[in-house]
Order: C-alpha cells, then sequence, then structure tokens
C-alpha cells in the first residue's frame, strides 16, 4: 500500500527589485548558485531533528543526495533513512554485528559495517563506510526491486537488508520522512539572481545549451530561445518572459538540464489540450515540459522533480500549474505547495506553466 506523506516547500526567501529581478536568497554568503543536492550546510542551521543531529543529519544528507543521483523518489529517500535508522542509528559504524559474536547461516562471522550494515558481499570496506557510496549501493539495489515504491517501506527495506523481523523498520519510517523533509526545506536554493530582461535570459540560456547543459528533443523548442536571443520576433514563437525566468533558474541549479514542450503554436503541435493548451494558447510558449535533469529521467514524482518543485513553489504567480499530481499520488507522494495548483499529466515529464494571466514571478 502507497505510503502518503507532506514535504514541506518554500524554505527559500525571495526578493524582487524595482527592475523587476527576482533575486533568490538562502542567507548564505557565498553568492553562489544551489545545486540540486541537499548542500551539506543544510544541517549548519539545524538543531536536532526528530532526536537526530550532527553527524547524523550529515549522514542523512548523503543518503538523500544519492538517491536524487540516482534518480530515486523522495519516497526511496525516505526509505533510506529509515533503514539507516534502524541499522546504525544514522551513525557511520566502523564496527557491527562481528563484535556480538554473532554468525551467518553457513558458520562465517558477519563483517557488518557502515551506515547500512553492509556485510562483504556488498562491496570493498572502504565503499562500504562512505556514506553516499553505500547509500548508492542501497539504492542500485532498491531500484531493481519490483513494486517498491507501493510496498510498506518496512517490506521494501527488508528485500534488501533481510533483516531477520520483516517489520523491523516500521517504527523509523515516520522519523525518516520527518528528517527528509525538513532537510529538503532547509537547503533553500542559493543566491542567484534573475534579471528582467528576455532578451539577455535567453542569451544565458543559449550558452547553457551551446555548452550541452541545456538541451530540447524532437522537435527542438532551443531554437525558439535563440531567435529570443537575436532579438528576433518570429510570429508564434515567443515564450513568455517568466518561463525564460523557470528555465534559467533551472539551469543555474542543475547540471544538466532537458526540456521538451515550449512553444508548441511555434512547431504546430497539437498534443494534450491541444490548442488550448499553454503551450499553444493566444500564440504559445506560457509553459515548459521539463524531460529529465542531470541526465535523469523525470517522471513528476521523482526525487529531481520535487526538488525542481520545490525551487519554484515560492516564486509562482497565482494561477500557474505544476503537472504530474496523478503521477505523485500513485508513487504515494504528497507535495503541499503554496503558489500554484497541480494537475494531472503523463509520467512522462514535469509540466510547468505560468497560467493565463500576467502575474510576475513574485515574492512570498
Amino acid at each position: 500500500m502507497g505510503i502518503l506523506r507532506q514535504i514541506a516547500l518554500g524554505a527559500v526567501a525571495l526578493l524582487v527589485s524595482t527592475a523587476g529581478a527576482v533575486a533568490l536568497s538562502t542567507g548564505t554568503a557565498s553568492g553562489q548558485c544551489g545545486t540540486s543536492a541537499i548542500p551539506a550546510s543544510a544541517t549548519s542551521t539545524l538543531g536536532a531533528v526528530a532526536g537526530y543531529s550532527g553527524d547524523q543529519l550529515a549522514n542523512a544528507v548523503a543518503i538523500a543526495n544519492a538517491g536524487t543521483a540516482l534518480g530515486v523518489s523522495t519516497q526511496g529517500d525516505i526509505i533510506g533513512v529509515m533503514t539507516a535508522i534502524g541499522e546504525s542509528g544514522l551513525r557511520n559504524l566502523t564496527y557491527g554485528d562481528n563484535l556480538q559474536g554473532v554468525t551467518n547461516p553457513d558458520g562465517t562471522q558477519t563483517d557488518s559495517v557502515g551506515l547500512f550494515q553492509q556485510q562483504h558481499w556488498w562491496g570493498p570496506l572502504a565503499t562500504r563506510m562512505d556514506p553516499a557510496k553505500a547509500a548508492s549501493l542501497f539504492f542500485q539495489r532498491l531500484l531493481t526491486l519490483p513494486g517498491w515504491e507501493t510496498m510498506p517501506p518496512t517490506a521494501a527495506a527488508h528485500a534488501i537488508q533481510r533483516n531477520a523481523d520483516p517489520n523491523f523498520y516500521t517504527p523509523f519510517y515516520s522519523v525518516a520522512a520527518q528528517i527528509v523533509g525538513t532537510l529538503m526545506s532547509s537547503a533553500g536554493g542559493g543566491a542567484c539572481t534573475i534579471g528582467g530582461d528576455a532578451q539577455a535570459i535567453a542569451q544565458q540560456l543559449v550558452q547553457a545549451a551551446d555548452t550541452g547543459r541545456l538541451s530540447g528533443s524532437v522537435p527542438d523548442h532551443i531554437k525558439e530561445i535563440r531567435w529570443i536571443a537575436q532579438g528576433r520576433s518570429v510570429p508564434n514563437c515567443g515564450i513568455d518572459l517568466r518561463i525564460l525566468q523557470v528555465l534559467l533558474l533551472a539551469v543555474q541549479h542543475f547540471d544538466r538540464v532537458q526540456v521538451s514542450d515550449i512553444n508548441r503554436a511555434c512547431t504546430g503541435q497539437i498534443a494534450g489540450l491541444g490548442t488550448k493548451s499553454l503551450h499553444y494558447i493566444d500564440g504559445g510558449g506560457r509553459a515548459v515540459d521539463f524531460l529529465s535533469l542531470n541526465g535523469q529521467h523525470l517522471t513528476g514524482s521523482d526525487g529531481l522533480s520535487l526538488r525542481l518543485i520545490s525551487l519554484l513553489d515560492p516564486i509562482m504567480p497565482i494561477g500557474a500549474h505544476v503537472g504530474q499530481l496523478d503521477c505523485r499520488a500513485r508513487a504515494g507522494d504528497t507535495v503541499a505547495t503554496m503558489r500554484w495548483k497541480q494537475v494531472d499529466d503523463y509520467c512522462t515529464h514535469l509540466h510547468v506553466d505560468v497560467g493565463l494571466n500576467g502575474n510576475p514571478l513574485v515574492i512570498q
């Protein structure tokens, strides 16, 4: 059965200048844009979360980031943290059952270590003692487990860990969900500034496209951005300023961004809602479909989709929409958004639009 959970969003503080630029600030002094990963600094301002603190929360960050890097949903991140709580209390232990005189069924002594108490058949000792690498080993196996996202979390963890008690991990699920939700909402978006000049934004996006950080699919809508960068006005091929701003935020926060549809009126695509789609209506260009982030295909319920939603939610205009509500529901996700409406869509991308009104990206 699916387990629903609320992810707290909106940790990003926003400032809007009189020139119309949208500035994102998390109070950091580095001036660097954030990334899709939860930064280690996210734990610096936190005390204890559900009784866990310090290195324990840092280890939870490593687990969540390892899951996201492999395209695991937030449900998977929670299962990973839940498992590590049960196995090690989120401590990277240099010892395990071998010090307790426990033996395997074949009579050999166990040698479990690390966050997940992984034994030698999981990999080299150095790998098992590296929180991120140990978590990757766990998630790689989880992803090969058919139907893991719809299993009770303890059953999914048990299938990987083979604990003596299949219900062993149950008490740790709600705690893990609280930790992951807090870390995600504390991560913020980094310090980035998005101007209000469409041509200047398009030129930055073209630079990202030319260096391989922004790409399209078929048909390729990147040409629409190139025309704006060149100062050309091509009928029915424009892109709403707010969509350009959303694209630039994505490029600033993720290493690689791939989009499918932007302005369908430009390419003549009649799909989804057809001519009523915000990709098409009134000249088109009021929506963008994100196909993949950091090389991971998006479903709307995976960890990278949720990171992008959390980044954008505080600044989206009222009347905007984010897709894949039904996809998240099927995966057991309930994401609380503040500013935009969640709508159903195919689980092959993440749909973002700014609605039909002219409201700018705004402060919360």
